[in-house]
């Protein structure tokens, strides 16, 4: 899985860009980072057969997609077909179908909010969503640590989300982090846990082991909760957080 997102597209948390990996950092200096076009290169070199690109303009490159909607999925839903029932989705089809299908649904009539969606997906999963109509971005990690995602901020601000850590680094050098389990990504909400919706996200410093500040881990402060409830009319769905 490789999404890369233009400057612009998606704004990221400020701690997940390092300290480390400004210009006149000695270590930046010395050694080249590639570019997000260079690192798309090495993911389809990588995975010669089954590995492909939908490139938007100069905005996003993603996946599998239906009416503007496109989405790259892993992992497995054990409750697929229950799924599709309770979402009136006639055809029981794969994993990325049904989130692509889900998130039009909320999108667009059902005003139930999206961490409870996400609660209901019974199994190891993780997508990310790119909604080319409203230029809007949706990433979600599955909570029981099964597969891993990481996120980063490119040399030329592109945010870059992959399993592979190797490709994100290559274009982010210290300025990426692990994607936090059990948590989503909204372009206009930002980064909440969808286990605990209550509480507010905070960034934990990263070193490496040259002493670098890193970009920051992510994880859920126990003790500090959002100013309300989450909301749970149309207004809560998954294209219009505001």
């Amino acid at each position: 899985m490789l999404g890369i997102f233009k400057n612009g597209v998606i704004d990221p948390p400020r701690e997940l860009h390092s300290p480390a990996a400004g210009p006149t950092s000695a270590t930046w200096s010395c050694v080249r980072s590639k570019t997000p076009d260079d690192t798309l290169k090495d993911f389809l070199a990588s995975n010669p057969r089954n590995g492909f690109s939908v490139k938007f303009v100069d905005k996003a490159v993603l996946f599998a997609g239906l009416d503007d909607v496109y989405c790259t999925f892993m992992g497995e839903l054990n409750n697929l077909c229950q799924l599709n029932k309770q979402y009136g989705l006639t055809k029981c089809g794969n994993e990325a179908l049904f989130v692509i299908e889900a998130y039009r649904t909320l999108r667009d009539r059902s005003p139930m909010p999206a961490h409870q969606v996400l609660k209901d997906l019974q199994g190891t999963f993780a997508f990310v969503i790119y909604d080319h109509k409203y230029a809007t971005v949706f990433a979600a990690l599955g909570a029981d640590k099964a597969l891993n995602l990481f996120w980063g901020i490119s040399a030329d601000g592109s945010v870059m989300i992959s399993d592979n850590v190797a490709l994100v680094k290559a274009s982010c050098r210290k300025s990426f982090a692990p994607f936090p389990p059990g948590c989503m990504y909204h372009s206009d909400r930002g980064l909440i846990s969808f286990e605990h919706p209550m509480h507010k996200m905070k960034a934990m410093p990263r070193i490496d082991s040259e002493g670098a500040m890193c970009g920051s881990y992510f994880a859920v402060d126990a003790y500090s909760k959002v100013n309300s409830m989450p909301r749970v009319g149309s207004s809560a769905n998954w294209a219009t957080w505001g």
